[in-house]
């Protein structure tokens, strides 16, 4: 049944779905040797156990490495682990409810209704350029420099700084791929080094300077007499980097890219403009930026008669659950106007994706700008994958107008 499953094959990365579907059919748990992993394909249990505090994203918290039986990771990794284990995706109660408490204080929905005006005009004038030089690489081009310059104005760092983000991003994600080599995380812990030391620095001038940015208002941030550490800050800070660029960036191509195996849907989005809040959330469950979500099992589990022992590790197949047919109607059929659409793309519990709202106003920006200055835009070669399968992208999308 796992012949298929293959994360580490071009082809299946490809297109995963057909392999979801036959470990959908062939039961609720598979153990998957070559990762140790629980493969967990349905939408039922997936959206169950990101809920259930029988599981965490870490077991530090309650055990040590070799209470939880696992060998602790190299000392040389450090650097990475400590800035990866602050971050709210990473912790577990009670710091994740404090930190999350702290930084929603910070990270408002007001927050993002003022970065509004902001993201369109940065879309505009991405698009505007785009469509000046009669088109090339979409996500080199509009998709990767949009999220990465709003998150940048958000925390406040120059635009002379700007270019060091993805860079240091992409390193730092290599590390959330299966069985990452060496190389991954010697890149990993040099990136976390120098992106901890530019925040650092950042930090310690807004604490003399304070401006109408997050960071500044993460500094600010109280509840109680409780604030965020100087860590807490730096792993928030990067977080939402890594976190809120990812997935915009890669549903971007990745939607894109549907679109245009699929023109009578774009022939139509493009003739009703008015389609587009739920087409965004159709391509966002369509083709998944994010395949798969880890978690620790805390106590024994049972998944339809299979025990899952404590100290196991559990796969959630965000991409399977998400064409699940016992979930979705017709889960293969792209649907611009699905309006019962709970997809788990932004996960859910506790660690529900924090900047979902604004991911969705940059998603909005950018497709509606393409929509109307675009309107012939097509691909001019069919685009390859990057080999990474837990955060699935495109390495690029060659398009002419």
């Amino acid at each position: 049944m796992h012949v298929s499953f293959d994360p580490w094959s071009p082809a299946f990365v490809a297109d995963p779905y057909p392999a979801y579907a036959a470990l959908r059919a062939a039961g609720r748990a598979h153990y998957f040797e070559p990762t140790r992993q629980w493969l967990i394909p349905h939408y039922t249990d997936v959206s169950g156990l990101l809920r259930d505090r029988r599981l965490g994203r870490t077991y530090l918290h309650r055990f040590s490495h070799e209470e939880f039986g696992l060998t602790p990771p190299p000392a040389a990794h450090e650097p990475f682990h400590t800035l990866n284990g602050q971050g709210l995706l990473d912790l577990e109660a009670p710091d994740h409810p404090r930190i999350r408490r702290l930084v929603s204080k910070a990270f408002t929905p007001r927050t993002v209704e003022r970065l509004a005006p902001t993201v369109r005009r940065l879309a505009c004038e991405l698009v505007d350029a785009f469509v000046e030089q009669g088109g090339g690489d979409l996500l080199a081009a509009v998709a990767e420099p949009l999220p990465v310059a709003v998150i940048a104005e958000m925390l406040g760092v120059p635009e002379a700084d700007r270019a060091l983000l993805r860079p240091w991003s992409s390193a730092i994600c290599g590390m959330f791929e299966l069985n990452p080599s060496e190389e991954t995380a010697e890149a990993a812990v040099r990136a976390s080094i120098d992106f901890s030391a530019y925040l650092r620095e950042l930090i310690a001038e807004r604490r003399t300077s304070p401006g109408d940015d997050l960071v500044s208002a993460l500094i600010a941030a109280h509840d109680d007499g409780e604030r965020l550490s100087e860590q807490e800050m730096i792993s928030t800070c990067v977080l939402l980097l890594n976190a809120g660029h990812e997935a915009t960036v890669n549903t971007t191509v990745n939607g894109w890219r549907t679109l245009f195996h699929h023109p009578d849907r774009l022939a139509a989005l493009r003739a009703d403009p008015t389609l587009l809040p739920t087409a965004i959330e159709e391509l966002l469950r369509f083709d998944t930026p994010l395949q798969m979500f880890e978690r620790w099992v805390l106590d024994d589990i049972e998944i339809d008669g299979t025990v899952i022992p404590r100290g196991s590790e559990v796969a959630l197949l965000f991409g399977s659950a998400n064409r699940d047919p016992e979930r979705f109607a017709r889960p293969d059929t792209l649907d611009l106007s699905r309006s019962d659409n709970p997809h788990i793309t932004f996960g859910a519990g506790i660690h529900y994706c924090l900047g979902a709202p604004l991911a969705r106003l940059e998603l909005s920006a950018s497709f509606d700008e393409l929509l109307r200055k675009a309107p012939g835009m097509r691909m001019t070669a069919e685009p390859e994958w990057q080999p990474g399968y837990v955060i699935r992208g495109l390495k690029e999308l060659r398009v002419e107008l």
